[in-house]
């Protein structure tokens, strides 16, 4: 692998830091969107059942916002339900709706970067091949082997590895993004639908003292 990236050249490091980028990425998002730290199953019927019983405590809320994130999209409508039984649909609705917002953000955190190390990784790794012919024709014009078509076929040889490490570093990275990207927009479809669940019961059976 070293004899490979000498023979590729200085324009292989840029491709080499996006490799490593993409990794990083990778594996960061692997372990942050994780079901039981995004939308746990089951968690919006217990919400539900705890909610019959009376006002959830601030302890109980803490520990729902420490949850997950559907945890946290729930809480911020409790909380206002809490401090006001009869708030009005539409105020839980964007006091949801904010909430979630925010989770979105944070699901979506990184796969831009993700997105571009996948669309650039071919574009530099054809860079580094053009950068590399061009030095072969011109050392092979000024040489007494010129016209040499072994050489010339070798040096093209060597050219060709950008191109071919830029694809390997493009590939995985594009076919995580997509992976990620219908991951949040699962995850993002299960925080709507667990806060719409909650919201509707809250409007038709509001908060009790317990």
């Amino acid at each position: 692998m070293l004899s490979i990236i000498q023979a590729a050249g200085w324009p292989i490091w840029p491709l080499i830091l996006c490799s490593v980028a993409a990794v990083a990425v990778i594996l960061e998002r692997a372990l942050a969107l994780r079901r039981p730290k995004i939308a746990p199953e089951g968690l919006v019927d217990e919400v539900i059942t705890v909610c019959r019983q009376g006002v959830p405590s601030s302890d109980m809320l803490k520990k729902l916002i420490d949850n997950s994130q559907l945890g946290e999209v729930l809480a911020s409508g409790l909380k206002l339900a809490a401090v006001d039984p009869r708030v009005n649909e539409a105020t839980l609705r964007q006091a949801f709706e904010l909430a979630g917002r925010v989770a979105a953000h944070r699901l979506e955190r990184y796969l831009n970067a993700l997105a571009t190390v996948a669309s650039a990784a071919p574009l530099l790794g054809l860079l580094g091949t053009v950068i590399g012919m061009i030095e072969i024709f011109g050392s092979q014009g000024g040489s007494s082997t010129a016209g040499n078509p072994a050489q010339l076929a070798q040096g093209i040889s060597i050219a060709l590895y950008n191109t071919a490490f830029g694809l390997m570093v493009a590939i995985p990275s594009l076919m995580a993004h997509r992976y990620f990207r219908g991951l949040v927009n699962d995850y993002l479809h299960d925080l709507e639908t667990g806060a719409e669940r909650l919201l509707q019961h809250l409007v038709r059976t509001p908060l009790r003292a317990a």
